[in-house]
């Protein structure tokens, strides 16, 4: 071992890249790589978010269209083939809210609308919050009942 073959442990010492404002040999000193004068050249400076110079921001520039009805109902949509698999599964000849809610098909904040992909193979009773025609029909057709709660 001799001293030309020491060096620091690994991982003991960074390279946090320039040193900058240490003086005019380094290249970096003076504004301190900063340019002249400006925002951007003081300390504690922040643009704001989508400031882009001055010019016209994209946010500001683009037209606003369209708005939020805020009387919507949104339904989560549950087809008849889903139902059925289900009232096969849980042995099941009536299915309600709570029962979608207990088998993880629907949240207990959500409003159910029946959708008529599929066919129910059995008589069935269903309760929910809307049907589609197609599925009232289906349900209906095999003997069931489809009851809007």
């Amino acid at each position: 071992m001799n001293l030309s073959t020491l060096s620091p442990a690994k991982g003991s010492t960074k390279n946090d890249g320039k040193r900058v404002g240490r003086g005019q040999g380094s290249g970096k000193g003076g504004t301190a790589a900063r340019g002249h004068k400006g925002a951007q050249s003081r300390s504690g400076y922040s643009s704001k978010r989508g400031f882009e110079g001055g010019q016209m921001p994209l946010q500001r520039r683009l037209p606003k269209f369209g708005f939020k009805n805020i009387n919507r109902v949104e339904y989560k949509g549950l087809n008849l083939d889903t139902i059925q698999k289900l009232a096969e599964k849980i042995k099941a000849t009536s299915i309600d809210v709570e029962t979608l809610v207990k088998n993880g098909l629907a949240s207990k904040n959500d409003r159910v609308k029946i959708l008529g992909r599929g066919e129910v193979n059995g008589k069935l009773d269903v309760k929910a919050h809307a049907f589609s025609a197609t599925a009232k029909a289906a349900i209906e057709a095999k003997g069931g009942s489809a009851t809007t709660i």
